[in-house]
């Protein structure tokens, strides 16, 4: 298998083709079409994504739900300002965060949040200048940091998002990510309810994505690039599901890469779903044989990224990159609030 260099998986990206909001109609994004096999490149409107779908196949989606996890504060005894972004529950109130500026925040410092309605001790550093964090506050945790939060926006984003849910899904469900799985957000309830009329089944799996999604890869050889990792469940009805189509001779279809990472992490060396939890670590890239995804629905993303890496792996590094120069010709919008690609 070919060694991969970072710089392979370069382009050059003009800034203003970066998305800064959301479309006012989720499924009026631009999506295009790439053959995974021919690299034949073809252009649609999102909502015409049923049109690729067959009866029978099997469409992926992760129903995680971002929680509003950028809190600034203030260092109690000083009242310098702190950002404190929450990365992963632990437990009896501690997180894990990003803490910036990292050198005011050494254990047994004292952060404030909302006048004192939150307040946060730092216990320990951990792994990359990673702080755990204790919280006391009075009621319900969720419900504190739905009135002092906000969303975690990707750092490319420069403003602030008015509508908290449009960092969402539609089919959001289960709390703990640090970033929105953005395919998914091209999708509305009324094109789910017209896909499930089509014969399509959904399956939904979870995937809490954590911001190491957003981490450059430094080392210039990608196999020496560690991944995050990530907490995934998969249920019993969606390995059935997804299990059910493959037997059939269907296609599984995966709504972005976490949904993508999720699926490949449980399946088995025979290609069977399997349901349980787990984290994972799974870094795909060329060279990979996939055990049970066939098609992607999946944004733009990041030159250099693991993710570009990973649609790399299903659809060839060449055809990816000449669909990437045509999105950029055609002035398509990029990552998070930008068009999707469907590859299949």
């Amino acid at each position: 298998m070919k060694d991969f260099k970072k710089s392979d998986f370069h382009f050059e990206l003009p800034e203003e083709l970066i998305a800064q909001d959301p479309l006012e109609d989720r499924s009026g994004s631009r999506l295009l079409l790439l053959d995974k096999n021919t690299g034949e490149i073809k252009h649609q409107i999102f909502r015409e994504v049923i049109d690729c779908l067959e009866q029978g196949d099997c469409l992926v989606l992760n129903d995680t739900k971002v929680i509003p996890a950028r809190l600034l504060g203030v260092k109690a005894d000083t009242g310098a300002a702190i950002e404190v972004l929450l990365l992963k529950r632990q437990e009896n109130d501690i997180w894990e965060a990003l803490v910036k500026p990292g050198k005011k925040a050494k254990p047994g410092a004292i952060i404030s949040f909302g006048d004192g309605i939150l307040t946060g001790e730092i216990m320990d550093v951990v792994e990359e200048g990673n702080r755990l964090i204790q919280f006391h506050y009075e009621g319900i945790f969720e419900e504190v940091l739905d009135r002092l939060g906000e969303m975690p926006l990707p750092p490319y984003i420069t403003h602030k998002l008015q509508d908290k849910s449009r960092y969402q899904t539609v089919y959001a469900k289960y709390e703990g990510s640090a970033a929105a799985p953005t395919a998914g957000l091209h999708f509305t309830k009324e094109l789910l309810s017209l896909i499930e009329g089509k014969g399509v089944d959904i399956a939904y799996v979870t995937l809490h994505v954590g911001l190491g999604t957003f981490r450059p890869v430094k080392a210039d050889n990608i196999l020496e690039h560690h991944m995050h990792s990530e907490y995934y469940q998969v249920t019993k009805e969606a390995a059935d599901k997804v299990n059910g189509a493959k037997k059939k001779g269907k296609r599984v279809i995966c709504v972005g890469t976490t949904s993508c990472r999720t699926l490949e992490s449980a399946t088995d060396e025979n290609g069977i779903l399997r349901e349980g939890c787990g984290n994972t670590e799974i870094f795909i890239y060329p060279g990979y044989r996939f055990r049970i995804l066939d098609g992607l629905i999946t944004n733009f993303h990041l030159p250099e990224s693991t993710l570009v890496m990973l649609v790399s792996a299903l659809a060839g590094r060449e055809n990816v990159l000449h669909a990437y120069e045509e999105a950029i010709r055609e002035r398509y919008r990029f990552f998070s609030f930008g068009d999707a690609m469907f590859i299949g």
